[in-house]
C-alpha cells in the first residue's frame, strides 16, 4: 500500500537503534527521505537514513538541527519523537536528579523537538505531522520506572493539548507502544527463555517487533490518517492478561 510518504522528509528521534530504528526503516520503505538523530553516532549506520548528531534536550541543538534539515532539504513533513528510556529504578530512592533526567528526555525533550518542528510546519503549505512515541508505562502502574511512566502519561496529555493549538497546519498523535524485542531485550527481561515467558503473558503471545511499531508510525504520519490529530493509537499486542484470571483458576479464563 502506498502510504503516500514519499518524498517527506523525516526526522526521527534516537532513530538508530531499537524501536527508532525500526521506524527509520519503515519510512524509508515507504519512500521518505529520514534523518536520524542521536548524541553519538551508531557503530553501524542505517541504510538510506541520514545521521545527525543532536542531545534533543539541548533547545540550541534541537533548532541548529531543524535548521540544518530545512536547508538541506527544502522542508520538515514530519517528526517522530521517539528518543526516551529510563533505567529500573525503586522511586524511593532514587535521585532527585535522576527523576528530573527521565522527565527531561521522556516529555520535555519532545515538546522542545515539537516547537521547533511546528515553527517550521506552520510556515509550509503543506504543514506537517509530529508523532510520539508513547508508552503502555503511562496508561498503567509502573512500578521500577515510576518517573518514565509519569512522563509518558503526561506526553499523551501533551499529544492531546498540541493537536488543538497547532491545528489546522499540523496534527499531533501518539502510539502507545507495549513491550518491543529489540537488540537490547535482554537487559530488560533475561535469556531467551525469559523473552519467551514474558511474551507469553500478551494476549497476542509475543513481543512487537520494532518495525511493527514502525508501521503504526508511518500510519498516523501519512495521509491516510488526515482526519486523525490528538489521538493515540495503542500497540501491545492486546495489553496483558489480568493476574487475578491465573490467581482463580477459573475454568475457561
Amino acid at each position: 500500500m502506498d502510504l503516500g510518504l514519499g518524498g517527506a522528509i523525516a526526522v526521527v528521534t534516537g532513530g538508530v537503534r531499537g524501536v527508532g530504528r525500526g521506524i527509520s526503516e519503515v519510512l524509508v520503505e515507504a519512500g521518505a527521505t529520514v534523518i536520524a538523530c542521536a548524541r553519538r553516532r551508531p557503530e553501524d549506520d542505517v541504510p538510506g537514513v541520514e545521521f545527525h548528531a543532536c542531545d534533543v534536550r539541548d533547545p540550541e541543538q534541537v533548532q541548529a538541527m531543524t535548521t540544518a534539515v530545512v536547508a538541506r532539504h527544502g522542508s520538515l513533513d514530519l517528526v517522530v519523537n521517539n528518543a526516551g528510556g529510563a533505567p529500573h529504578t525503586d522511586a524511593a530512592t532514587a535521585s532527585p536528579r535522576l527523576h528530573a533526567k527521565v522527565v527531561e528526555l521522556n516529555l520535555l525533550a519532545p515538546l522542545i523537538v515539537a516547537q521547533a518542528a511546528n515553527s517550521v510546519m506552520q510556515r509550509q503549505a503543506t504543514g506537517g505531522s509530529i508523532v510520539m512515541v508513547s508508552s503502555v508505562s503511562g496508561h498503567r502502574a509502573s512500578p521500577g520506572t515510576a518517573a518514565y511512566g509519569a512522563a509518558k502519561a503526561g506526553l499523551d496529555n501533551l499529544v492531546a493539548s498540541l493537536a488543538v493549538e497547532w491545528a489546522p497546519k499540523v496534527r499531533v498523535n501518539s502510539v502507545v507502544a507495549g513491550m518491543v524485542r529489540t537488540e537490547q531485550a535482554h537487559l530488560h527481561y533475561g535469556d531467551e527463555a525469559a523473552i519467551a515467558a514474558v511474551g507469553a503473558t500478551v494476549p497476542l503471545g509475543r513481543l512487537a517487533e520494532p518495525a511493527e511499531i514502525g508501521r503504526c508510525v508511518a500510519f498516523l504520519a501519512s495521509p491516510l490518517a488526515s482526519y486523525v490529530s490528538g489521538s493515540t493509537l495503542t500497540a501491545h499486542g492486546g495489553g496483558e492478561v489480568p493476574a487475578f484470571l491465573a490467581a482463580a483458576r477459573v475454568e475457561g479464563c
